[in-house]
């Protein structure tokens, strides 16, 4: 059963803050990836390609790490541990384009050729918050 992300968290993660996503490898090592991030109040959002090692790790371990901050004060932040709910096609580009306005001021983000933008949805399994200014 997830936990609810408290109005703070929220507002953090709408930030420009950056992740460190934790996944697991076949072996069990861990496989770390700095990622961009979002919220859509409930869940935690990335974004990948299709194929990524992040991915095809959640696709057989659904268990991830989170660690987020912005780049300005890394002391700043939460850490989350989680469970993936879903992986599916960004088809409509809506959230790499808001991650590309968000971290590039650029609304439209180039999608390579042949690369599968996918939607990734973390359910927040604990939240450790870190969010006031040292």
């Amino acid at each position: 059963m997830g936990v609810a992300l408290s109005p703070e968290a929220v507002a953090f993660l709408h930030e420009k803050v950056y992740a460190h996503v934790a996944t697991l490898n076949k072996d069990g090592s861990p496989q770390v990836t700095p990622v961009w991030v979002d919220t859509d109040g409930e869940h935690i959002l990335i974004n990948s390609s299709l194929g990524r090692q992040k991915v095809v790790n959640m696709q057989r371990d659904a268990r991830v790490a989170l660690s987020i901050a912005p780049p300005e004060d890394p002391h700043r932040g939460i850490v989350v541990r989680g469970i993936v709910k879903d992986i599916t096609p960004d088809t409509d580009q809506k959230l790499i384009n808001s991650f590309s306005l968000k971290y590039r001021d650029n609304p439209v983000y180039t999608v390579r050729e042949g690369e599968t933008r996918m939607v990734i949805r973390i359910e927040p399994l604990r939240v450790i918050e870190r969010l006031k200014t040292r």
